[in-house]
């Protein structure tokens, strides 16, 4: 199970977050794009990115309806992941961003909301390599975990999908032992970044599947 570090909470420390960052064992620097086209609250801009060193490759969830602009922005720094919220997008244009995204060599993923259904996206698991599974409304941090995630989770699992599975929001100690051998990614937020032990707090999260 990976780790994505989210710095939605940070954002006004940027450099300073992904410096501590770079010195522990998370597996992705998750980049919440906001720009007040989805959600009110906006996040930063992916041009910030661009100059700051970073050891951990980036793992992008756009949450925002201007996809030319955003995704384009999102490939020029090569993340390992670039997500889309499927709330957001324009449903006749979705296959293009999709195409684009992996044109680019890089993984393509879809996040649902809580109350969208797994089977409402399923046309589309053959072109994503990730799907992120909301478990708290997506663009805002600080929420807590909403436990019918598990269930919905479950539901995806025993259609065997053949992408990578996460779950982002609220993710601490407590829940991740409910995730564990059910996800792929964790992406997790306050827990780690609301500490001053990034370090130990990703590696009690890690460790959960060997106890």
């Amino acid at each position: 199970m990976k780790v994505s570090v989210s710095i939605l909470r940070n954002k006004d420390k940027i450099k300073e977050t992904i410096k501590t960052l770079n010195n522990t064992s998370a597996d992705y620097i998750h980049l919440d794009i906001l720009d007040g086209t989805f959600t009110s609250e906006p996040s930063f801009e992916l041009k910030k990115f661009s100059k700051i060193k970073k050891d951990i490759p980036y793992d992008i969830h756009i949450m925002s309806t201007n996809l030319e602009f955003q995704v384009n922005e999102a490939i020029k720094l090569d993340p390992e992941i670039i997500t889309l919220q499927y709330e957001a997008i324009n449903k006749k244009e979705i296959d293009k961003y999709l195409d684009l995204i992996k044109e680019n060599g890089i993984l393509v993923g879809l996040a649902i909301n809580p109350k969208t259904s797994i089977r409402s996206i399923k046309k589309y698991f053959n072109k994503i390599d990730y799907l992120l599974i909301m478990s708290v409304q997506a663009g805002y941090g600080g929420q807590e975990f909403i436990p019918s995630t598990i269930r919905k989770i479950n539901k995806l699992r025993k259609l065997k999908p053949n992408f990578l599975v996460g779950v982002d929001g609220g993710i601490n100690y407590e829940n991740t032992k409910l995730l564990i051998d059910k996800v792929d990614v964790l992406v997790v937020g306050s827990y780690v970044t609301k500490t001053s032990y990034y370090e130990d707090q990703i590696l009690k999260l890690k460790h959960l599947k060997n106890n």
